[in-house]
């Protein structure tokens, strides 16, 4: 190639200016490279690069750079300035001339690879043998009295134990945290506990109570033909965890045998009878051949002892609303139950639908027009009113035939100016078992710097250990806008990281916008050497059901980007955390990070 040295020295020249641009940023915040950790000064300052690298417009230059063969400067997040200084230094040498002005040297493309990986393990601990990623798991409920589960998910590849404060007790958390420690010692593998604080969430509040009924149906087969018979359990003490039992008085159970026949009239009113077909020590296992509905009070009558027994108290049946495309729904204030819309003979609303919400303090700030959701967003709908205790909210978007909205179900406003704070008063209490017995903190719905400076805060007042991970969960627009602040501050301690918490980010980000955005909060973690995690339903469908999904599969594969993997609890972890580790394991070798790696292909 012929080389034109007006053209390499005018390359030079906005190579230049784009430096200067980047060094006059890390002059005016100089003050904030001074506040960070000592650990995250080089991070910092290179992420003051990237950010004020990311305001240029660069497209002309990366095509002339490429045109030589140089780096267009597209994954240099964690080396901005080197990237810079070293493609100016080739296309001097080429013209054997020396630049205007001087740079000042700066982290090399090298050693910030090593900084990446260093905080990486500091936050994460030791990855496993054969893969760069960790793998984080929620531990279910079992794993506090199954220690087998516990066992087996160590030694399958779990890096990371992760424990969320929203669910359970500081006791069940503790005999998590005993089995842990047990097979990290019989394995001789090390492993880190990560506890969620549950941040301030807003749901729905509760329904009203519904009916104390149970259902029971027989199987039938595609021509409706009886193949077998429902089965009812007839005990004194109802198993809480059971869905087939009713309770019984225990002298008229005691009477019962084999072959008894007993008559009552279900729910409706409709006759039925129930066969008894095995009598146990503490049961009696009776069929039925028609759907019946038992509720509370109903008479059974054996017919063999003519004696008779009520059924007693059943659970509530779970109750939920129905809502539909053009439907109104009044978000209560007040913590009373929901209800339902009311109708009249004719199918007419008398009274709309209504539920109360767990965050009353929404209603000072919300405005009409603006967007709500519910349930993961699988309910949309828009504010029209406002008043002192209520919402008024049409719903513009559910599945065809309308969804069903539950009690404790997820509320997001990503159009409203929320105030509310990072840190509950559950949280705070949480914080005291936390700082005793784990490794990192995960710090849920962080939307602004002024949130972690009170997570700081109350740290220094429970004296947490120095070395106390942090990793901020992105997981609201407001977070995600306010990242490199919350960011700026965060560095201030160390280690640290940040999550993609997807779910909730989505919702609120839009879900055309969330390839963008979870590569935008990757890409400026990389920037600043802050680890990150990948997370919200990696693998769900295998670790509820057993089999993956393609798309999961795919999904899998863009985890390499960050430095850690989150599973959820289900009854197929064990296999999940397997196949995590093969996917990982073996994609290892053509992706570091955002960077694309080529072996040779036979």
């Amino acid at each position: 190639m012929k080389i034109k040295p007006d053209k390499i020295k005018s390359l030079v020249t906005d190579l230049e200016e784009v430096i200067a641009v980047l060094q006059n940023a890390e002059l005016d915040q100089v003050h904030k490279i001074e506040m960070v950790h000592p650990s995250f000064r080089e991070g910092v300052r290179n992420l003051i690069h990237y950010h004020a690298f990311r305001s240029l417009d660069l497209k002309k230059l990366q095509k002339r750079l490429s045109s030589f063969g140089l780096s267009i400067l597209a994954s240099t997040e964690s080396h901005v300035m080197a990237t810079l200084t070293n493609s100016r230094q080739i296309l001097l040498s080429l013209i054997k001339e020396e630049g205007r002005i001087s740079v000042p040297k700066r982290t090399s493309i090298k050693s910030s690879v090593k900084l990446q990986k260093k905080h990486a393990k500091d936050l994460f601990g030791y990855r496993s043998k054969g893969r760069r990623v960790r793998i984080m798991v929620t531990l279910p409920t079992e794993a506090a009295f199954n220690y087998q589960l516990v066992h087996d998910l160590v030694a399958s590849g779990m890096n990371t134990a992760r424990i969320n404060c929203a669910h359970d007790s500081p006791e069940i958390w503790r005999l998590m945290i005993q089995n842990l420690d047990r097979a990290k010692a019989e394995l001789h593998k090390n492993c880190k506990v990560f506890m969620d604080l549950a941040g301030p969430k807003i749901r729905t509040g509760q329904l009203e109570e519904g009916p104390r009924v149970r259902k029971f149906r027989p199987t039938r087969n595609e021509i409706g033909e009886v193949i077998r018979h429902s089965s009812i359990e007839l005990v004194t003490k109802l198993d809480p965890g059971s869905t087939n039992e009713i309770q019984v008085d225990l002298n008229w159970l005691n009477s019962l045998s084999e072959g008894d026949s007993i008559d009552f009239k279900d729910a409706r009113r409709k006759k039925r009878k129930l066969f008894v077909k095995k009598v146990l020590e503490d049961r009696v296992i009776a069929t039925c051949r028609k759907t019946c509905y038992i509720e509370t009070g109903t008479v059974l009558k054996s017919l063999s002892t003519l004696e008779e027994s009520r059924v007693g108290m059943l659970p509530t049946k779970e109750q939920s609303i129905l809502l539909r495309t053009g439907d109104y729904l009044r978000l209560l204030k007040d913590q009373v139950p929901g209800k339902p819309a009311e109708l009249n003979e004719n199918d007419e609303i008398v009274s709309i639908a209504s539920i109360s919400c767990s965050a009353p303090e929404i209603f000072s700030t919300v405005k009409p027009g603006e967007k709500i959701l519910f349930d993961d967003g699988k309910i949309e709908g828009i504010i029209r009113e406002i008043a002192e205790s209520e919402i008024l909210i049409e719903i513009l978007q559910t599945k065809a035939g309308g969804t069903r909205l539950k009690a404790d179900k997820g509320i997001n406003l990503p159009d409203s100016n929320l105030t509310i704070s990072g840190l509950t008063n559950k949280d705070k209490e949480d914080l005291k078992f936390v700082v005793q017995h784990a490794d990192a903190v995960n710090f849920s719905f962080v939307s602004s710097a002024d949130d972690v400076i009170e997570l700081y805060s109350e740290l220094k007042q429970l004296q947490a250990k120095e070395d106390l991970g942090i990793v901020l969960k992105i997981e609201n627009k407001k977070s995600y806008e306010n990242l490199i602040d919350i960011l700026l501050i965060a560095m201030q301690r160390y280690p640290i990281g940040v999550m993609l918490a997807r779910g909730d980010l989505a919702i609120e980000t839009g879900w055309e916008n969330m390839a963008r955005i979870q590569n935008e909060i990757l890409r400026l973690c990389d920037s600043a050497y802050v680890p990150t995690v990948w997370a919200t339903q990696v693998l769900e469908s295998m670790a509820k059901n057993g089999i993956p999904s393609r798309s999961e599969l795919t999904d899998v594969a863009s985890s390499l980007k960050a430095d850690c993997v989150m599973l959820n609890k289900g009854a197929y972890i064990l296999d999940t955390v397997n196949l995590l580790h093969k996917i990982l394991s073996g994609m290892n070798t053509y992706r570091d990070k955002d960077v694309r790696m080529f072996e040779a292909i036979n």
